[in-house]
């Protein structure tokens, strides 16, 4: 290949791995175009499946910064860019993978991270984006139900609580009092025991 067309190939694979939001490694050996097709299409909308020179992807990750990938660029190799979510790129390279097991992953990048093949996998176990957003909408449309009702109890309520408080007050209240009133008593005993004493005095 001349070296401009080189310089073409690691341009565009480049430019793959900056605007993907993950790329898979695959190794493709034996399977036939038909099924290569279809793996492609599962990928999703804006996503890309092709084989690739391992040398010229070496450079091309290199200039990206994923040299980690180097060890896997041998033999047969066939990238999947993703773009979009990556958790249904990966979901469909498993299920594929699944159902033609030629096709092995050897590892990738997802989102600026090097990952091995378990990795993958494990990527394709989570839920999607989708399904998490719609998870949280429930969450908090049920919180902000529970929120609503309280704001929308009726008057009585608030009118039995405000009583029950006032109760309260009243019968925390004459506690409070009863000690003064046992301290006044006790202030004018000594009082009228002064008094009959200077009455007898007196006689």
């Amino acid at each position: 290949m001349p070296t401009q067309a080189k310089a073409a190939v690691i341009d565009e694979i480049t430019e793959r791995f900056q605007n993907s939001s993950a790329a898979v490694l695959t190794e493709y050996r034996g399977l036939t175009v038909a099924q290569l097709t279809q793996l492609r299409r599962s990928l999703g909308e804006g996503s890309s499946y092709a084989v690739v020179k391992n040398t010229l992807t070496k450079r091309a990750a290199d200039s990206v910064g994923f040299s980690d990938l180097a060890p896997l660029l041998n033999g047969p190799t066939a990238i999947a860019f993703i773009e979009g979510d990556p958790v249904n790129a990966a979901k469909a390279i498993r299920d594929f993978a699944r159902a033609n097991p030629l096709l092995v992953v050897k590892g990738g990048v997802v989102e600026g991270r090097t990952v091995d093949a378990a990795e993958v996998t494990r990527l394709a176990d989570v839920e999607s984006r989708e399904v998490l957003l719609a998870k949280l909408a429930g969450a908090m449309k049920g919180n902000l139900t529970k929120a609503a009702g309280l704001f929308q109890a009726p008057l009585s309520q608030v009118a039995r609580l405000a009583a029950a408080l006032q109760e309260k007050k009243a019968a925390d209240a004459p506690a409070a009092e009863a000690p003064a009133a046992d301290t006044a008593a006790a202030d004018t005993t000594p009082d009228t025991t002064d008094a009959a004493a200077d009455a007898a005095s007196d006689a």
